[in-house]
């Protein structure tokens, strides 16, 4: 066991974990913050999307010993503390979620692409998300709330 200092939605947390442990457990596990879901444990669904340091990666291939000190990770709950963010609001009004099992990595992977790119085209959105499964088939509805959220900037 080792000693980490992460900083997760802009808190500090000192955690003790085995090096080799994903940051999505590190995550759910000992920072106690329940939104980024385990899917397939292979990088291929998206259902573990965090950012670190704003750019969107896969938390189950992660080693909390690769983390850097200083690097900052977001999760779903931290993008919408005070307020929803518009991405969750879009998500809100369109209705996405049906089980809702992949929405924080659904979620966390549309954010991304909004920070860099205010007015995505299909393709656009269908790049940034690809690799993001749904087992519910609600892409039409995701495409259409990252729209949503553009026009909401």
């Amino acid at each position: 066991m080792a000693k980490y200092t992460l900083k997760i939605n802009a808190k500090t947390y000192q955690l003790e974990a085995d090096p080799d442990m994903p940051l999505v457990w590190a995550i759910r596990d000992l920072a106690n913050l329940k939104g980024t879901k385990f899917g397939c444990g292979l990088a291929q669904c998206g259902a573990c999307t965090v950012h670190l340091d704003g750019q969107p990666v896969r938390s189950c291939q992660i080693p909390i010993s690769s983390i850097a000190k200083k690097a900052k990770i977001t999760t779903v709950e931290g993008i919408g503390e005070n307020t929803l963010s518009v991405v969750q609001q879009a998500w809100i009004d369109e209705q996405v979620p049906q089980c809702g099992y992949c929405q924080s990595g659904q979620i966390m992977s549309a954010v991304a692409l909004l920070a860099t790119n205010k007015n995505p085209n299909d393709e656009d959105i269908a790049n940034a998300m690809n690799g993001n499964l749904c087992r519910c088939g609600t892409y039409q509805r995701i495409n259409k709330a990252i729209k949503k959220a553009a026009t909401m900037l």
